[in-house]
């Protein structure tokens, strides 16, 4: 990949929002070191890879001769962003954030090049600020900036709690940016509010205000917003078999944003795949399996992917399938997953068939089946539960 190429990579690939993005473009196309800003707050020890997502971009923007200028959030991780949250967010003792952040540098490392990066605690300043400075830096910004955020909205339609420390989050954020000279700030889709601050604090304090690439969310595994506060999350700390069994437990509609987000796949090879999928031309289990093993490897390392899916397949596809399973010969023409369930009188009937898909009760080739129309490859192996499994031999019709 040539360096516009990689460039408009940056720029488009699983990008949620972007400000400014010709000028972003255009100085990275110049070869200019732009200092790019990406903050961190220490909640929870591990890094989960909803956060790696604008990491791995602060990797491909460091290939490109830029400079990564990280903040660990040890001030503004006592206090908590409630960008995302439907509910005020518990305060964390000093104590609890110094334990957090212990391997944090470590986590990040295996991703970025932190020798050529700045690494940066916003303790250093933010317990340094003033109240007439604070006083100045609130004075930007209106009580309906805050409370017009969609979050923040919910909550009071509903008479929740917003605390007036919730409102200080977004400046001191922003603080950080005019802090460090920030040129390009990246975060989640979520963080848009908190970026824009950022900006705006830079004008008035007479510097060039920073560009902004904000990243998609992607989802955990339940199907939800990853985060450590819901328990959904897929971990950097995981062992290598557990992270990749992780991956290989989410949805087959998450397959797209996880193979854009989370690896370095070709994006071109990534649509063709996911259309020839959404076709039935290709197995979804075969995509994850795929898509797990390359994050795996992006995380640890090539021969700990390469263990963790041969576990995978030992523990998982061949797990509860007797020797001597009953093999059904099918019609190529007929090879559809509820016209097999019925056929094979595993379903009484294709109301009963689509049921049992949807509310996960049947897998192929060890991995849960959700879409109705997926198309049954040869050799498959289906099961039913635990006990109940056949091997289906597509023959051409």
């Amino acid at each position: 990949m040539n360096r516009k190429e990689l460039v408009n990579d940056v720029t488009t690939r699983g990008i949620d929002n972007i400000y400014q993005k010709s000028n972003i473009e255009k100085n990275l196309n110049n070869g200019i070191n732009l200092r790019v800003k990406y903050g961190i707050d220490p909640t929870s020890p591990e890094i989960h890879i909803g956060r790696v997502v604008p990491i791995l971009k602060l990797r491909d923007l460091q290939k490109l001769g830029c400079t990564p200028v990280l903040i660990i959030g040890d001030f503004t991780g006592t206090i908590g962003d409630t960008s995302d949250k439907d509910a005020e967010r518990k305060s964390l003792s000093k104590e609890s954030v110094k334990n957090n952040m212990r391997e944090y540098l470590n986590q990040i490392g295996r991703i970025i090049d932190i020798r050529k990066s700045e690494i940066h605690y916003n303790s250093k300043w933010l317990t340094r600020l003033k109240l007439d400075e604070l006083s100045d830096l609130v004075d930007i910004f209106s009580v309906h900036d805050f409370i017009s955020r969609v979050k923040i909205k919910e909550r009071l339609e509903k008479g929740k709690r917003v605390s007036l420390k919730e409102t200080l989050y977004p400046i001191m954020q922003g603080y950080d940016s005019l802090i460090v000279n920030s040129e390009l700030e990246l975060g989640g889709s979520d963080q848009w509010f908190n970026l824009i601050t950022g900006r705006k604090i830079q004008e008035r304090r007479g510097k060039n205000p920073q560009d902004i690439l904000t990243s998609e969310l992607i989802m955990g595994t339940g199907g939800r917003k990853m985060s450590s506060s819901w328990g959904n999350t897929i971990s950097m700390t995981d062992t290598p078999e557990n992270f990749y069994g992780k991956v290989m437990s989410i949805r087959d509609e998450q397959i797209e944003s996880y193979m854009i987000n989370c690896t370095r796949i070709p994006i071109k090879e990534v649509h063709q795949k996911i259309s020839k999928m959404k076709k039935g031309q290709v197995n979804p289990k075969d995509l994850k399996m795929e898509t797990a093993y390359e994050i795996t490897k992006l995380i640890h390392n090539e021969t700990a992917a390469i263990q963790a899916q041969q576990r995978f397949v030992t523990k998982y596809q061949k797990k509860e399938i007797p020797n001597n399973i009953q093999t059904f010969s099918i019609p190529s023409n007929n090879n559809d997953i509820v016209e097999i369930l019925l056929a094979t009188k595993v379903a009484s009937s294709k109301s009963e068939a689509r049921r049992l898909i949807q509310q996960g009760g049947i897998k192929v080739d060890g991995v849960k089946i959700e879409n109705i129309d997926y198309k049954v490859k040869k050799n498959s192996i289906i099961q039913k539960g635990k006990h109940s499994s056949f091997k289906v031999d597509i023959i051409n019709s």
